[in-house]
């Protein structure tokens, strides 16, 4: 090879090798927001808040409704969870997660009771997993991408599924209702709450124990065997506040998840706990909306008086989502101090954005999702989504997939 070709290729060998390549070098961080009510998903830019695109969760829906219509067993249970827990409404898009290569969204479609693939280039379902029971729930992703956990709410497990094949690789047991799946940062611990009836009438305190087994679970990702089970209910009453439900809902850890910080059905705050010393801390009371005061518990949503809990990455402050009393809230770990940031109808999720300066929530009932500063401690964007957004999650997507839907 001639001196100056060699040379030049070796050049082009260097920057080649100093030029970030494959799926890594192209791929754009975005918040995936969906919109459960009208079976679709928003593509909001993580930097510019920018909604990028809308997606159909439900291609197959008629496919879908065809086979329900035509069951005399799933047709009750689909009108079921429209009528109890939907609020009149289909429930079609839970948490949604995307593929480490940012092809691939996954999400737990709780009225179809089934947990979908979809492919974002072709808008096609890659695999579809049907959940025991009738209704779908929470999920979480492995760190790898490689596992997707979902709950099957009416069915009393948590399945997880390979995200390649789609096919279930494991399952283990939950109590009544199981509902909030998280990985640890290893990915070798599977924190799991069930939540129990909350879509029955029996909410005083005297009928509590008709609500059913719920129960925080530890659980090894590995063989999925159950390493630790904790009844909340009486760890509150040791620590003083007896009465209180044993629904853990959303929940947070602290960096080094020595601490779990969850909210309980019909509370509004939070509870502090240390997983080490296996008891309650601290308890945060956070404010109730003159409204709410007068509220009876029935009235409230599926039991949750607040349902969005998140911290920043550097553990120092919390955001959560005020559900029954229309608020946003930042908070801070050390002192439990409040500013309420934001104020719209039915917050009903939280989550951080990439860089850990803002976090997200979801005002279901005005389709729309606020951006909050954790260091303003105010809202400082808000985003117009679909009809009754729920969870959202950050992700990535190849840029070449976006088409600009709206």
């Amino acid at each position: 090879m001639p001196r100056g070709v060699a040379t030049a290729f070796a050049c082009l060998l260097f920057v080649a090798l100093l030029t970030p390549t494959g799926a890594a070098a192209k791929l754009r961080d975005v918040l995936y927001v969906g919109n459960n009510w009208d079976g679709t998903a928003h593509v909001v830019d993580a930097k510019t808040f920018e909604v990028l695109d809308r997606f159909n969760i439900v291609p197959d829906l008629e496919e879908r409704l065809r086979e329900i219509n035509s069951s005399p067993i799933d047709l009750p249970l689909f009108l079921g969870v429209r009528t109890l827990v939907g609020e009149g409404h289909d429930q079609f898009v839970d948490v949604m997660f995307s593929s480490p290569d940012g092809r691939t969204v996954y999400v737990s479609r709780p009225s179809l009771a089934d947990v979908v693939a979809i492919d974002l280039k072709t808008g096609t379902i890659d695999w579809r997993f049907e959940v025991a029971g009738s209704r779908a729930d929470h999920m979480a992703i492995s760190p790898d991408g490689k596992k997707v956990l979902v709950s099957a709410s009416t069915g009393g497990v948590v399945h997880e599924i390979d995200t390649r094949t789609g096919k279930q690789s494991g399952q283990f047991n939950s109590g009544d209702q199981p509902h909030e799946n998280n990985y640890s940062l290893d990915g070798k611990l599977i924190y799991h709450a069930s939540i129990g009836s909350v879509f029955t009438p029996t909410d005083q305190p005297a009928l509590d124990s008709l609500k059913g087994d719920r129960i925080f679970q530890i659980v090894d990702a590995k063989t999925l065997e159950i390493k630790r089970r904790i009844v909340m209910g009486p760890k509150m009453e040791e620590f003083g506040r007896p009465g209180m439900s044993s629904a853990v809902r959303p929940m947070t850890l602290s960096p080094n998840e020595r601490f779990l910080y969850f909210q309980l059905s019909f509370f509004h705050g939070f509870v502090e706990y240390d997983l080490k010393k296996d008891k309650v801390t601290r308890v945060a009371d956070l404010p109730i909306s003159e409204e709410t005061q007068n509220l009876p518990r029935e009235l409230y949503l599926l039991d949750s008086a607040h349902h969005g809990l998140t911290m920043n990455p550097e553990g120092t402050r919390l955001c959560v989502a005020g559900t029954m009393s229309d608020y946003g809230a930042i908070v801070s770990r050390k002192s439990f101090g409040y500013r309420i940031a934001a104020h719209g109808g039915k917050p009903y999720w939280s989550t951080n954005d990439g860089t850990g300066k803002y976090c997200f929530i979801s005002f279901s009932g005005d389709d729309r999702v606020a951006v909050i500063s954790y260091k303003k401690r105010k809202e400082i964007a808000s985003i117009n989504v679909g009809d009754h957004p729920q969870r959202m999650r950050m992700g990535t997507i190849r840029p070449g997939l976006i088409q600009g839907r709206d």
